[in-house]
């Protein structure tokens, strides 16, 4: 099948936007390779669905050849949910891609991938592959060919290629859309990139692969090892990346992936600086997080970025009465935008007077002068003892300082009459 007659749903996408991002997720594939994160077909499937409902272009729904097991969830997802494209992974041999072949059959024929890898770095040639650049090259060109042959979207993945010499990944990935990719992917396997690097390396392989194949879309796929994986994303999309690859809570193999939900509101929030958009629905992220969490039976830190319990919420009291002042003063993104209900006051020690008195107004207790100062004293000693104040805690301060307050009256009352 020639490159012309092979018409793929993201191929329309790239051309019908330029400065468009396609959001590949493998939350179901390179996600569930990371230890603890194993999910049952169920579980998939309920994934799969709320992925469908965030609007991601690509769900790498599995690793066919993997297992029987693999196969017939890949075969279920992409048979009962219509939308994304569905991806299998594939190494680059002919029986994983015929197993790729088979579990995308359900799928509509423009919205199948075949993600064909192989990696390229010296130290995985010479310690696992056992294979000369030359085998390399050659490898490539006979499995892209064949997995061209049977599908309309091919994507190939140069794995380590960020350990790989510039001048032969170069010569890899040209090998591969000779071959029919339309995809070029340039992992940063073992989370070894920097962001410089990684806008370096794009913007080379850009200038030297482009002017051969004016289509092709290259892509980003980075690990967290060092804590950089989505910076590394947004600076692959600053070099010509106009995919980036990531999972829902950056799960994924050793350290993670880089976190779809960071990289999407990164786009978003920042358009001034990468001049690119992305088609998500935000407001699912927080269900997606909440999701992944419960059918994975794992938490998240409280701090984590956009969907954390503590991403909106604010203790400190200056952050509080700048937030009762302009929200725009402590937040760069709308929570409603991820799909959270609001902002949330945390009300422990840091707090001030200012979100104590709202809090309690909002509770039906209107605080002013000495009862407002009298109650926060009382909020303040007891938020020493224990931490956050529920409204459970700051109806009782109130009640005791009613009390104290209504028995120190009586005392005067009665002292007056004797």
């Amino acid at each position: 099948m020639s490159r012309v007659e092979r018409v793929s749903r993201t191929a329309e996408i790239a051309a019908s936007d330029p400065n468009r991002v396609i959001i590949f997720d493998t939350t179901l594939r390179d996600g569930e390779q990371a230890p603890g994160f194993s999910m049952s077909a169920e579980a998939k499937l309920k994934m799969a669905h709320v992925l469908r409902d965030l609007g991601v272009d690509v769900i790498e729904a599995g690793f066919a050849a993997a297992s029987p097991g693999d196969e017939e969830c890949i075969r279920r997802v992409c048979g009962e949910i219509e939308g994304p494209v569905f991806a299998s992974l594939s190494r680059a041999n002919e029986k994983d891609i015929d197993a790729s072949f088979r579990a995308l059959a359900p799928a509509p024929k423009s919205h199948r991938r075949c993600h064909v890898f192989l990696a390229t770095s010296p130290i995985h040639r010479s310690a696992k592959l056992r294979m000369s650049t030359n085998e390399v090259l050659a490898t490539i060109s006979r499995t892209v060919e064949y997995a061209a042959s049977m599908f309309d979207d091919v994507e190939f993945s140069a794995e380590d290629a960020f350990r790989t010499e510039p001048e032969f990944l170069a010569e890899a990935l040209t090998a591969a859309a000779d071959a029919g990719a339309q995809t070029l992917n340039v992992p940063d396997t073992v989370g070894y990139a920097t962001p410089e690097e990684a806008r370096q390396r794009f913007a080379y392989l850009d200038g030297i692969i482009r002017p051969r194949h004016a289509d092709i879309i290259f892509s980003s796929h980075c690990h967290n090892d060092l804590g950089l994986a989505v910076a590394n994303s947004l600076a692959a999309v600053e070099g010509g990346a106009r995919q980036i690859e990531g999972a829902i809570n950056g799960i994924g193999e050793r350290a993670g992936n880089a976190s779809i939900e960071e990289v999407i509101m990164a786009l978003r929030t920042r358009a001034d600086r990468y001049g690119v958009s992305v088609s998500a629905e935000s407001r699912h992220l927080v269900r997606a997080s909440q999701t992944l969490r419960e059918v994975t039976e794992t938490v998240i830190a409280r701090n984590k970025a956009i969907v954390g319990l503590n991403a909106f919420a604010h203790e400190a009291g200056i952050h509080q009465h700048g937030m009762m002042a302009d929200s725009r003063t402590y937040e760069i993104m709308r929570p409603e935008d991820v799909g959270f209900e609001g902002s949330y006051f945390v009300l422990g020690k840091h707090s001030g007077r200012h979100a104590v008195g709202k809090r309690a107004e909002a509770l039906g207790h209107v605080l002013e002068g000495q009862r407002l100062a009298d109650v926060f004293a009382g909020f303040k000693q007891r938020a020493d003892q224990i931490g956050e104040i529920n409204d459970a805690e700051l109806t009782a301060i109130i009640a005791a300082v009613t009390a104290a307050g209504a028995s120190a009256q009586m005392d005067k009352t009665y002292a007056a009459a004797g």
